[in-house]
C-alpha cells in the first residue's frame, strides 16, 4: 500500500472535498481521484460515497482512516529514527595518501558533507595496497584511495579512477635543467628528496635503482609533500612526485619538470572496499560523488594535454 496514497486519503477524509484536497497537496484533481480509486481497488471496497453535492466516508473509509493515521505516524517515526539519528552516529573511515587528501579529496568531502552534515569522516594514511588490504579486511577502513601499480586483490572490490603522471622536478636554476634528458646516471650524482618508505612511487623509483644498480648520492626522507616541494624550490635537490601535486608550482615557474629516460610501471589511483562490505546509502553516495569528481579530474587532465 502506497504511503503517499494514504496521505492523500487522510487529507480527503478531513476536507471531504477532492478539489480542496488537490489544492492542499498541490496535485491535479485527476491525480487525487486516481489515488483514491487505486486504494479502493486494492482494498476491494469504496471509501467515499456522494450524496447530492457532498461526499462522505463509507464504513470502509471510516475504518481505513483509523489505520491510515497509525501507518502514516509509523512511517514518519521510522524516517525520523533511521535517517537523521542514524547519521549522528555514523563515522566513515577512509584511507588515502597525502596527495589524495590534499589535492583531490577536498571537493569530494565538501559535496558529501553538504548532503550528510552529521556524518563524521576520519582519514587514515594508506601508502600501499598491502596496508589498505589489511585495514579493509579488518574493517578498520570503510574505503581506501589506493595509489599503486596494478596488483591482484581477490578480497577487494577495486575501481580504477585515474592514471597518475609521475614527474621529476627541480628548481628552475638547478644545474639539471641544462640537461636534455634525466638519466639514471644523473641520479647517482644527486640528492633525492622522497616521501616515506612504502609510498608507491618511491617504491617504484627504488626498484628501478636496484635494477640498474645505480643509487642517489643522498636520500632525504620527508613525511610531507609540501615540505619536499619547498626544499626542492630552495635548490636542495630533486624529487619524484605525482604531477597533480606540483601543477601550480610548474605553472608559476617555481619548479621545472625534467624529461627523463627513467621508466617505471604505471601508477593508478583506485577506490577500494572489501567485497563483503555492507554498502549503506551514505557510503554509496560517497562512492558516486567520488566517481563523478574523478571523471572531472580526468577530463581536465585531458584538456591540459591537448593545450
Amino acid at each position: 500500500m502506497d504511503i503517499k496514497h494514504l496521505h492523500t486519503f487522510l487529507t480527503a477524509a478531513k476536507t471531504l472535498n477532492f478539489t480542496q484536497t488537490a489544492q492542499i497537496l498541490d496535485y491535479a484533481q485527476s491525480s487525487i481521484t486516481a489515488q483514491i480509486k487505486s486504494l479502493e481497488k486494492e482494498l476491494g471496497a469504496p471509501l467515499f460515497e456522494r450524496l447530492g453535492k457532498r461526499i462522505y466516508l463509507t464504513k470502509a473509509g471510516i475504518q481505513l482512516e483509523q489505520y491510515a493515521k497509525k501507518m502514516v505516524e509509523l512511517d514518519e517515526t521510522i524516517k525520523k529514527v533511521l535517517s537523521p539519528q542514524e547519521e549522528m552516529n555514523v563515522t566513515l573511515t577512509i584511507g588515502a595518501q597525502e596527495s589524495q587528501c590534499t589535492y583531490r579529496l577536498p571537493n569530494i568531502l565538501q559535496l558529501f558533507k553538504s548532503r550528510y552534515p552529521k556524518v563524521e569522516i576520519i582519514f587514515r594514511p594508506v601508502h600501499t595496497i598491502e596496508v589498505a588490504k589489511d585495514l579493509l579486511q579488518s574493517d578498520s577502513l570503510d574505503l581506501a584511495f589506493i595509489t599503486d601499480t596494478h596488483k591482484e586483490t581477490p578480497m577487494l572490490h577495486k575501481e580504477e579512477l585515474i592514471k597518475e603522471d609521475l614527474v621529476f622536478v627541480v628548481a628552475p636554476l638547478h644545474h639539471l635543467t641544462n640537461n636534455k634528458v634525466l638519466s639514471m646516471q644523473d641520479i647517482a650524482q644527486e640528492t633525492m628528496l622522497l616521501t616515506e618508505k612504502g609510498c608507491s612511487y618511491r617504491t617504484q623509483f627504488e626498484f628501478q635503482c636496484q635494477l640498474d644498480g645505480i643509487y642517489p648520492k643522498q636520500i632525504i626522507e620527508f613525511a610531507s609533500i609540501e615540505a619536499i616541494k619547498q626544499c626542492v624550490i630552495s635548490g636542495l635537490g630533486i624529487t619524484l612526485l605525482p604531477k597533480m601535486t606540483v601543477e601550480k608550482e610548474l605553472d608559476h615557474g617555481l619548479l621545472t619538470e625534467l624529461a627523463t629516460t627513467i621508466t617505471m610501471e604505471h601508477v593508478f589511483t583506485s577506490l577500494a572496499w572489501h567485497k563483503n562490505k555492507n554498502i549503506s546509502y551514505y557510503l554509496e553516495d560517497f562512492i558516486e560523488i567520488t566517481r563523478e569528481q574523478y571523471r572531472l579530474f580526468n577530463r581536465n587532465f585531458n584538456v591540459k594535454l591537448k593545450n
